[in-house]
């Protein structure tokens, strides 16, 4: 596997295992970015998403809204893209571009091109969240919150689990299940047709 010694996998990185660092990645604003450019940050959200992924859309302004939120606090919100191009047209670099501009993007939205990132985080589906504490530790993985509509929110699991870390604290609630809108290697998302070959 390209730039690490992490095996393949699609069973996700358990909790409180140290997870596996990524190479150079490239980046919407042509940059390159590594995991240890953010070496000095106290906690990293790794978010795996796809630009026509509907649950990745209706998250855009929350995802912006904790990077703001939590960027004095020394947390660092890093996005994903690992879905194949060659079978999603939609998830081609020069697409990543646009919808960041788009959406006006507030963090890093890198392109996963082989799909090694995903496959050594065992990422699920294309809103998967996971929170790495300062050892780089997996503290939580899942949703972000437990509503696409930001009006039923009624738990908001990424945010609890970062004021845990923030904290010293044990995270609360350390999994959750993200949203069906992603795919694993055998069938595509039913409502946006995303799909990372794993």
């Amino acid at each position: 596997m390209t730039g690490h010694d992490h095996p393949p996998t699609t069973d996700p990185i358990d909790i409180g295992e140290k997870a596996p660092p990524f190479p150079e990645l490239l980046g919407v604003d042509g940059n390159t970015y590594s995991s240890s450019m953010f070496a000095s940050k106290k906690a990293l959200v790794i978010l795996f998403m796809a630009n026509r992924c509907t649950t990745a859309q209706a998250y855009t302004e929350r995802i912006d809204a904790i990077q703001r939120d939590y960027a004095d606090l020394g947390v660092q919100v890093i996005a994903i893209n690992s879905d194949d191009p060659s079978r999603s047209p939609s998830e081609t670099y020069l697409e990543m571009v646009l919808v960041a501009k788009e959406r006006n993007y507030s963090f890093p939205y890198l392109k996963d091109e082989d799909q090694a990132i995903a496959r050594s985080y065992g990422a699920e589906l294309t809103l998967h969240a996971f929170l790495l504490d300062q050892d780089r530790r997996v503290r939580y993985r899942g949703r972000v919150d437990d509503s696409p509509n930001p009006g039923f929110v009624r738990s908001n699991d990424l945010r609890n689990a970062l004021d845990d870390v923030l904290a010293g604290k044990e995270v609360r609630v350390k999994e959750t299940r993200p949203f069906p809108c992603g795919v694993d290697k055998f069938v595509l998302c039913p409502s946006c047709g995303s799909r990372l070959d794993l």
